[in-house]
């Protein structure tokens, strides 16, 4: 399924009955948004990557917003589309997102940080994500991994179009996707909060 495929089935599943007008609404948002994310299909920044699928978000959320939905309407229709999206849809796809934990104390982690270091480490563009990789054991909670976003090319988009105070909404996913992984996120804030950076810091959570 495209990406756009897990924003259309919500909307069908929240809107029955006036589905296809509430979608051409968020498809005319989402070409007015594309152009400003353009880049992330070629940036050297893989991290960047994401904003087309965020732009979707911002897309949708406007729309709501103008049909008059409150922020806990629209925040559960965002965690809705999140969670259906990150959601395992067979054993293979569950084994997959918890590989990375599997191979943590291997020599692999050590690409792992290369790539981090190397490639999201350094900023494609000046709206996308700038990343900094944390190795120190003390500040990873003896893991010896951990990221900081310093700068976060979701906000940057959302700013853009008036829509900065939604994006917290979408921080509360990556406690999701981690505990997937087989890991427990320690954070201790996000740049959306009013932090100086979002600290992504992970416990291995044990086998059950």
């Amino acid at each position: 399924m495209r990406d756009e495929g897990f924003f259309q089935n919500e909307i069908v599943r929240r809107f029955p009955s006036e589905h296809p007008r509430v979608w051409s609404e968020i498809e005319n948002r989402y070409r007015i948004i594309a152009p400003d994310v353009a880049f992330a299909r070629t940036s050297s920044n893989p991290v960047d990557r994401r904003l087309e699928f965020c732009s979707w978000f911002l897309a949708t959320i406007q729309v709501l917003e103008l049909r008059g939905e409150d922020f806990a309407s629209i925040r559960a229709t965002c965690l809705a589309i999140t969670i259906e999206y990150v959601r395992p849809k067979n054993k293979w796809q569950a084994w997959l997102k918890r590989l990375p934990v599997r191979l943590i104390r291997t020599p692999l982690l050590r690409v792992a940080k290369y790539l981090v270091r190397t490639r999201a480490g350094v900023k494609g563009h000046s709206d996308g994500f700038l990343v900094q990789l944390v190795t120190d054991p003390v500040e990873t909670l003896g893991l010896g991994y951990g990221i900081d976003i310093l700068e976060c090319g979701i906000l940057k988009l959302f700013r853009k179009h008036g829509a900065a105070h939604y994006v917290p909404i979408l921080c509360e996913v990556d406690e999701l996707t981690s505990s997937l992984a087989g890991l427990e996120l320690v954070r201790g804030g996000t740049i959306a909060n009013g932090a100086a950076k979002c600290d992504f810091r992970y416990r291995i959570q044990p086998r059950r």
